[in-house]
């Protein structure tokens, strides 16, 4: 019993830390990655569908992303989902592909994506934390109901301190790479 709470708690956690680490992946860093903009809704025959499922997304270079839509009648709304988007590039269109040019960073504009970033992480410990509060609430029943003993729930709780103090070690260091990325010129 004690090792399914655990268990469930260790697998709940990594989906968290997984989560956090996908949305730093769509914070823009010097270099333009299709993270960016594959999540990006765009509205196809009254649908709102997923860029990524729409295009193909290439990085010609360094500071450019290229759309490919497969169909060439959803060039229109892809690009207009673009320029709707609080990404701040202005998309091209050639009639066959749409090329997306980002410009070089500010010293400014790096600043608040560290914070961004940061609150990002905030909320991923915060879910880590709940999570730990949600197996601790469910092993303090079982002994309440005497199915664990309290030595048995003091040593659960320890390792589940111990987990939740893993997870968000993860988070940390994956915010404190990020954090570099963003920082550097």
């Amino acid at each position: 019993m004690i090792d399914e709470t655990l268990l469930d708690a260790i697998e709940k956690m990594d989906k968290a830390v997984e989560h956090v680490q996908g949305q730093f992946a769509t914070v823009r860093t010097g270099r333009a990655a299709p993270a960016l903009i594959e999540k990006l809704h765009v509205e196809y025959y009254g649908a709102p569908v997923p860029l990524q499922q729409l295009a193909a997304i290439q990085v010609p270079e360094a500071r450019q992303l290229l759309v490919k839509p497969h169909d060439r009648a959803s060039l229109g709304p892809i690009e207009k989902a673009i320029r709707d988007s609080d990404l701040g590039v202005n998309p091209s269109n050639d009639g066959v592909v749409i090329r997306l040019s980002f410009p070089p960073l500010t010293e400014e504009r790096r600043r608040e994506y560290v914070k961004v970033v940061k609150h990002m992480a905030e909320e991923g410990r915060v879910a880590v934390r709940n999570i730990r509060r949600d197996a601790r609430k469910h092993l303090e029943t079982a002994e309440k109901a005497g199915e664990i003993s309290a030595d048995d729930l003091e040593r659960a709780e320890k390792e589940l301190e111990k987990i939740t103090h893993d997870h968000v070690e993860r988070i940390d260091s994956a915010f404190h790479r990020k954090e570099h990325e963003l920082l550097e010129v």
